[in-house]
């Protein structure tokens, strides 16, 4: 269960691009949200990661 690219980001030159996943949590069973910012490229890697 993964919320898929959520804003775009510029600065400067570079791209970058938000992405948010929800993972539950393992020590209390409730989901937790992650969010990350990276280049577009690498966030199918980052929601397909465990």
């Amino acid at each position: 269960m993964a919320k898929k690219t959520v804003a775009t980001l510029q600065s400067s030159s570079k791209r970058l691009t938000k992405a948010i996943k929800m993972v539950k949590s393992p020590k209390t069973g409730a989901y937790i949200f992650v969010e990350s910012v990276m280049a577009p490229e690498l966030v199918n890697d980052w929601l397909n990661k465990k």
